[in-house]
């Protein structure tokens, strides 16, 4: 684990007068939100509680190995039962597996508030499943035996139980993107699927274009729901993104029939009750079935869809207007798309779209395109789940339908995306130890961002050289690895604290209660007036090593303009968060104990931050003590002695004596580097389970530097001790993937991280 650069002061570079220019405002802030109003700034939503109703699971013959898995993934104890009405308040804490022959008998009677019903289906035991539990159960998982992704089931079950909202913390974006995948058969899609969603925030199913084969070698004019539910599982398996679930219909340029909208309600309803995040539900479809899709959508979000391809649809009319409210009524995203003949209707579009949300301010987030190619230029002024697509994919979804790097290379020549420069700032042997620079710039290829990026070392003493990469022109992020203390960056730079006329940049969060900021964001000023300081350039910039061959940009001459601030971020939490919910849900972690060891509160800091943000009940320390801002609203107890620490294997998280072993710290988190090993494996052996398994199964996160040879594996010992033990990898790829977020607005997924970047990198 890298330890936390503390800069030592030093005499800030002489501020030259300010150059007499008054940058021009941007029409459009490309990869950036709104200036932050206060010095608060948080992003989406983080784990939540949700759903607290007993989780009942259906599972089939032979199967009853699932519900362990689905209590484990929940951090719960398990019990099977012969039925529902076995089902009492008091296995509220449990999660009960019923035999589906069994539950049969009994759900439809099942007290709905108090019991949440999931069909667990094997696709292994044949397609499809019980028709009348598919039709009763609240929720159904499909899955496979072999292989099975435990990241799926925790998805799902984050998901449906509204644990965690992907909506929320997507439309907290300046844009998103979608792609639309226009295979017949996901299985054609699988392959490539990490380079097809770059950029994307969101992957269409269009279920409308799946070819389900028959037997006699032709194909089923409408896919089953058996095959369907198929395609969902395979596509969810691959990716971590969310899912978009599309039955287009032939008046829109699909191929679901429309005589039978009763037919949509069954297809869309089953994708709600198979977790999808996003329905798409066409407007032309009757007020009764779309009222019905809303008001039972559980933690799915519904998009409501009008297409038309008339040519003769005209923003500026009533009928435009009219089709919105209607719209809005049952929608979590209005989506708007027409067919035009003139390029001026582009203008008339962004007339419309700035007038409903001026006039209807509380409406859903609004997705409105013009197709063809005369409507392209909407597509680059769209922010809401714009619709994109990719070379790899073999039909485009709609005339006129751009990919992401299209979209950026449009915007960089209207001048709305321009290029700018970013940095990795980081310290001699951490660039040695991680050579992001190439995997940036494949990024930034594959997105078609016009950006430099480059990788340049910071002097050991002072913030001087950090200040004189931030104060320029053409400045567009940076990442700090590692990162630096808050504190220390602004009371030893007079740049830093001068900006937002004395306020200094904005802190998120994040980096204001870990104290460590370790991503520095670009964002507008919320007004054309002077809210940083003025423009100016360092008056001897730091030179850096091996300049050359980084390919280090040179600065530029003017100062940072007028018109930007700077955001500290903290981007490393949310690594470790990602990483603690890959495989489980943010439940499992919810009052539960910990242990982080680290040897100083730096390096402790963000893993904290997520621990609190999973709402754990207790932390005990080792090697450090907790910052107060990260003590409060949860019990530390440092182990100062082989006595506590032997308490703590006698005591649960809540403080009372909960037996042999059975309260012990559920999660540990290492901070210590590679020469602490031994160390570390001691404390996960004193911690393991010892024998135990299933719903006790514990979670074990090394966060020190692999590539460092040691002796003794922490991450090998605790899984022979009971836990499932996961890697700075992991947390440094899921790191890139914020940062990426941060620095470019655009999503970059986990898998493309760790493809692209090669596994020895992580």
């Amino acid at each position: 684990m890298a330890t936390v650069q503390q800069l030592e002061p030093m005499p800030a570079p002489t501020r030259p007068q300010s150059i007499n220019i008054s940058p021009r405002a941007m029409d459009i802030a490309i990869g950036m939100s709104a200036s932050p109003a206060s010095n608060n700034i948080a992003f989406g939503s983080g784990p939540q509680r949700g759903d607290t109703r007993t989780v009942v699971i259906m599972y089939g013959l032979g199967q009853e190995n699932i519900v362990s898995i689905f209590a484990e993934v929940l951090g719960k104890p398990y019990h099977l039962k012969n039925s529902f009405r076995e089902i009492t308040r008091a296995d509220q804490e449990l999660v009960v597996g019923v035999f589906a022959n069994s539950a049969k008998a009994d759900i439809v009677s099942r007290d709905r508030g108090s019991i949440v019903a999931i069909n667990a289906h094997c696709v292994n035991l044949g397609m499809p499943p019980d028709v009348y539990l598919s039709a009763q159960c609240d929720y159904e998982f499909l899955y496979t035996q072999a292989p099975f992704f435990r990241r799926d089931l925790s998805r799902f079950i984050s998901h449906t139980l509204g644990q965690l909202n992907h909506h929320e913390t997507l439309m907290a974006k300046p844009r998103t993107y979608f792609i639309s995948t226009t295979f017949p058969d996901v299985h054609a899609a699988l392959p490539n699927i990490d380079i097809l969603t770059v950029g994307s925030d969101a992957v269409e199913l269009r279920v409308d274009l799946l070819k389900e084969p028959l037997g006699d070698g032709t194909f089923s004019a409408i896919p089953s729901l058996s095959y369907v539910g198929e395609q969902v599982m395979l596509l969810r398996q691959r990716t971590e993104l969310p899912i978009i679930f599309t039955t287009r219909c032939t008046k829109e340029n699909g191929r679901f029939p429309m005589e039978n909208p009763e037919l949509y309600l069954e297809y869309l309803y089953r994708a709600i009750q198979w977790g999808v995040e996003y329905i798409d539900v066409e407007l032309w479809l009757p007020e009764a079935i779309r009222k019905r899709l809303y008001e039972q959508r559980g933690n799915s979000r519904i998009m409501s869809a009008f297409h038309d391809f008339s040519g003769t649809f005209r923003w500026p009319s009533k009928r435009a207007e009219s089709i919105f409210l209607e719209s809005r009524r049952y929608a979590d995203i209005v989506k708007m798309i027409a067919i035009i003949n003139d390029h001026n209707e582009n203008f008339e579009l962004e007339y419309f779209r700035s007038s409903m949300k001026s006039e209807y301010p509380d409406s859903p987030p609004l997705s409105a395109v013009n197709m063809g190619e005369t409507g392209q230029f909407s597509r680059t002024l769209n922010r809401v789940f714009t619709p994109i697509t990719h070379p790899l994919l073999p039909i485009i979804a709609a005339p006129g339908q751009m990919s992401a790097s299209e979209i950026n290379q449009a915007l960089a020549l209207l001048g709305q995306l321009p290029k700018k420069n970013i940095y990795g700032i980081t310290s001699p042997t951490m660039r040695i130890a991680t050579p992001q620079a190439p995997f940036y710039e494949k990024c930034f290829n594959e997105l078609g961002l016009p950006h430099q990026f480059a990788v340049v070392e910071r002097q050991p003493k002072g913030p001087g050289c950090i200040e004189a990469w931030c104060n320029q022109k053409n400045f567009g992020g940076a990442y700090l690895n590692p990162g630096v203390s808050s504190t220390s960056l602004m009371t030893n730079s007079r740049f830093f604290s001068s900006l937002n006329s004395g306020a200094g940049p904005a802190l998120t969060e994040a980096a204001r209660l870990i104290g460590i900021v370790d991503t520095i964001v670009v964002r507008p000023s919320s007004s054309g007036s002077s809210s940083s300081a003025p423009a100016s350039m360092p008056s001897s910039p730091p030179r850096h090593h091996n300049e050359d061959s980084l390919g280090a940009l040179p600065l530029t001459q003017f100062g940072l303009p007028l018109n930007t601030s700077l955001v500290f971020d903290n981007a490393s939490w949310k690594g470790i968060l990602s990483t603690l919910t890959r495989d489980l849900a943010p439940s499992a972690y919810f009052g539960r104990a910990a242990v982080v060891l680290a040897s100083s509160a730096d390096d402790a800091a963000s893993a904290l931050f997520a621990l609190k943000a999973l709402k754990v009940g207790k932390v005990y320390t080792v090697g450090f003590k907790a910052p107060p801002a990260l003590a409060r609203d949860i019990l530390i107890e440092p182990f100062n002695s082989l006595e506590s620490l032997q308490r703590a294997r006698m005591v649960g998280a809540n403080g009372a004596d909960a037996g042999a072993g059975a309260g012990s710290p559920f999660v540990v988190v290492s901070a210590f580097g590679p020469e602490k090993s031994n160390l570390v494996g001691m404390l996960v052996r004193v911690f393991g389970s010892r024998g135990t398994s299933g719903a006790s199964r514990k979670v074990f996160l090394d966060l020190a530097d692999g590539s460092v040879p040691r002796k003794g594996d922490p991450s090998l010992i605790a899984e022979q001790s009971g836990f499932s033990a996961y890697g700075a990898a992991d947390v440094t790829a899921f790191t890139t993937v914020e940062t990426l977020r941060l620095l470019v607005g655009q999503n970059v997924p986990y898998s493309f991280v760790r493809l692209a970047s090669g596994r020895a990198l992580f």
